[in-house]
C-alpha cells in the first residue's frame, strides 16, 4: 500500500489526512471512513480515548485492495481550526469536502462512504445527496433525532454503571431522563458557539444542531447499496432503530450483532459500560463486523 500524509482545505480551517491506496495504477475502489461524534482524529480516537475504529475500518478495506481516506477533525490531531466553536452542519461541510477530494483522485474508482456512529448519519446524508457515491457503510447509526437519541441513551448508559453508582441514583431518586431533558433544554436556550456548563466549555452550537438533526429524510433517500450493522449490547444508539433504517432504506442489508458494544467490540458483560470503552477498545473489531464488512465490500463494483 502507498500512504500519503495530505491536507483537505476546508472554510476556515485545512484538515490533516493519510490517503492509503493500493500500489499501481488503479483505478481502485475507495472508502472515505467517518468518525463518530467528539474531537476525534483520522484514527477514531479521542486524547484520552484511544478507541482505533476508524483505523480499524481502514485496514479492513485495505485488505481487500481499497483506497482509503480518513482525517482529523477541526482542532485536533493535525488539523488547524477549533473544535469546539465548530457546528453540526460544519463538520458534514467538512465531510462534503473530503469526499470531493477522494472522489478527484485519479487512482480512485467507485467511491463508498463508512460511517461509526454520528458519521454514519453523514454517511448516509452523503450516499444520499450524491449520485457519484456507490454505497454506504453504516456502523452503530440512529435513526432517531439527536433529542431522541440522547433521551434514549441515558438509562441505557445508567444501566451499565457500577453497582455502587446504580444505588446512590435509586437512594437519591435521580431520574436521568428528567436529568438529562434538563440539560438538553438548558443547551437549547444557549446563543453561543461555545458556552459554559458546570464549569466546562462545550460545543453548544454543535449540540444545537444535533438536537434539531433528523436522520430520517436521508435514510429516505437512500437509492445505493447499504449495509447497516448494530451492535445488540450498544448502549448509545438504539438496535431497534435497524428496523426504521431498513423501512426507510429498501436497499439497506441490515444485521443486529450479537454480543457486540457500540465500538464494534465483543461484549460479554449483560450490559455494555461506556467506562470500559479504553479496556474494550484493546481487542479487534468483533469478528462478526469483520466479516459482514469483507462479505459485503466483496460484492460491490471494483471499477467505475
Amino acid at each position: 500500500m502507498t500512504v500519503t500524509e495530505t491536507t483537505i482545505d476546508v472554510a476556515g480551517a485545512t484538515l490533516a489526512a493519510t490517503f492509503t491506496s493500493p500500489s499501481g495504477p488503479g483505478p481502485f475502489p475507495a472508502a472515505l471512513i467517518l468518525a463518530g461524534s467528539g474531537p476525534l482524529d483520522r484514527d477514531g480516537d479521542a486524547k484520552r480515548v484511544p478507541l482505533h475504529v476508524s483505523r480499524d475500518l481502514a485496514g479492513m478495506c485495505e485488505a481487500q485492495g481499497w483506497a482509503t481516506l480518513r482525517f482529523d477533525k477541526r482542532g485536533v490531531g493535525g488539523s488547524t481550526g477549533e473544535y469546539l466553536p465548530t457546528g453540526f452542519w460544519d463538520e458534514l461541510a467538512d465531510a462534503r469536502a473530503a469526499l470531493a477530494w477522494l472522489q478527484a483522485r485519479p487512482e480512485t474508482g467507485p467511491v463508498i462512504v463508512i460511517g461509526h456512529s454520528l458519521g454514519a448519519s453523514f454517511a448516509a446524508e452523503l450516499a444520499a445527496e450524491n449520485d457519484d457515491v456507490a454505497g454506504a457503510i453504516l456502523l452503530a447509526a440512529t435513526a432517531k433525532t439527536g433529542e431522541e437519541t440522547l433521551l434514549w441513551q441515558a438509562p441505557q448508559v445508567a444501566r451499565g454503571l457500577p453497582r455502587f453508582a446504580q444505588v446512590v441514583l435509586r437512594l437519591t431518586r435521580t431520574d436521568v431522563v428528567k436529568q438529562q431533558r434538563k440539560a438538553l433544554d438548558r443547551l437549547r436556550a444557549s446563543t453561543g458557539d461555545v458556552e459554559r456548563i458546570q464549569g466546562a466549555r462545550v460545543n453548544a452550537r454543535w449540540m444545537r444542531e444535533f438536537l434539531a438533526y433528523d436522520p430520517r429524510p436521508a435514510l429516505d433517500r437512500l437509492s445505493v447499496p447499504v449495509l447497516a450493522l448494530t451492535g445488540e449490547k450498544d448502549v448509545q444508539v438504539d438496535p431497534a432503530d435497524l428496523e426504521a433504517i431498513r423501512a426507510a432504506a429498501p436497499t439497506a442489508e441490515t444485521h443486529l450483532v450479537p454480543d457486540v458494544d457500540h465500538i464494534l467490540r465483543h461484549e460479554p458483560a449483560a450490559v455494555s459500560n461506556v467506562q470500559r470503552y479504553r479496556k474494550q477498545a484493546l481487542q479487534p473489531i468483533a469478528a462478526e463486523v469483520e466479516g459482514r464488512v469483507d462479505a459485503w465490500l466483496a460484492r460491490m463494483p471494483a471499477t467505475r
